[in-house]
């Protein structure tokens, strides 16, 4: 019956985010949801306790690399194992390395979640992620309830707890933050799709990591606050368009001048030639 109550719970939240404005929200819903709060700091100098037990402040996983931030609770048995489960899978498919390119924190909510609790969380998903780097990259942390509450705020991270159901109410999605630890993106939900989560990367990173490709995407497409997606950015593409047709036009003008200038060449070498 509890597990009944819970995915009920799990299932308003994600219809809540998928109605249009003019339908009311869930009564369930009430104060819950995830305020974007672009280029707000993050509070970095609040400690948190890893895996391992050890107490350091936030600022130890920012400062060269941009941040995927999650925040969730390691009790929860409905959304957070669902958006820990696609932020790893969506990373999987990322050909950037964590650790190397980019760093994962994921933060308990909960100021009862324990060290051993985030160490269980970091094992499950080491095996999902299957890659080299996991182990420099993702961080599974826990804290006091001042620390969280500091850090939720400043994420806009709305959530409250339901006696009902003995569980936190809380929306679904995670936050990509900049290396100097400022809110840079939000993806809503729990489906992350891995191409835009490598442009937020990137984007965040100031471009000190990706490939010339990435750069060109991120000047072809916008990131949508609304949508917290990235969409086709149609004035920036047919400007892009029109950049490639003129550099064709003084290609082929090139070549045909050249063409113009070898056939002269030739004719008058075949004149002379004649002439003698």
């Amino acid at each position: 019956m509890r597990n009944s109550g819970i995915i009920a719970v799990c299932l308003a939240l994600v219809a809540a985010s998928l109605l249009p404005a003019q339908y009311a929200r869930p009564r369930l819903t009430k104060d819950v949801g995830i305020d974007q709060k672009l280029s707000s700091p993050v509070p970095l100098n609040i400690a948190f306790r890893d895996e391992a037990g050890r107490v350091a402040p936030l600022s130890t996983y920012f400062g060269d690399k941009p941040v995927v931030l999650s925040l969730v609770y390691f009790t929860c048995t409905s959304l957070c194992p669902m958006s820990l489960r696609e932020t790893v899978s969506a990373l999987r498919r990322v050909s950037l390395e964590p650790g190397r390119d980019y760093n994962v924190v994921v933060v308990s909510f909960d100021p009862h979640d324990t060290a051993e609790a985030a160490a269980k969380a970091k094992a499950e998903y080491r095996k999902q992620f299957d890659r080299p780097g996991y182990d420099a990259g993702f961080h599974f942390l826990t804290g006091d309830e001042a620390a969280i509450a500091k850090l939720t705020s400043a994420a806009g991270w709305r959530y409250r707890w339901d006696k009902a159901t003995k569980q936190f109410i809380h929306a679904g999605g995670i936050m990509v933050v900049t290396p100097d630890g400022k809110m840079s993106r939000y993806f809503y939900g729990i489906d992350y799709a891995p191409a835009d989560l490598r442009m937020a990367l990137v984007d965040a990173s100031q471009h000190k990591i990706g490939s010339p490709v990435d750069y060109i995407l991120l000047f072809c497409f916008h990131y949508d606050a609304l949508q917290g997606k990235y969409t086709l950015a149609i004035l920036n593409v047919l400007k892009l368009a029109g950049i490639l047709t003129l550099l064709a036009l003084a290609g082929l003008l090139y070549f045909l001048m050249r063409t113009e200038k070898k056939k002269k060449s030739q004719t008058a070498w075949r004149e002379v030639h004649h002439a003698g």
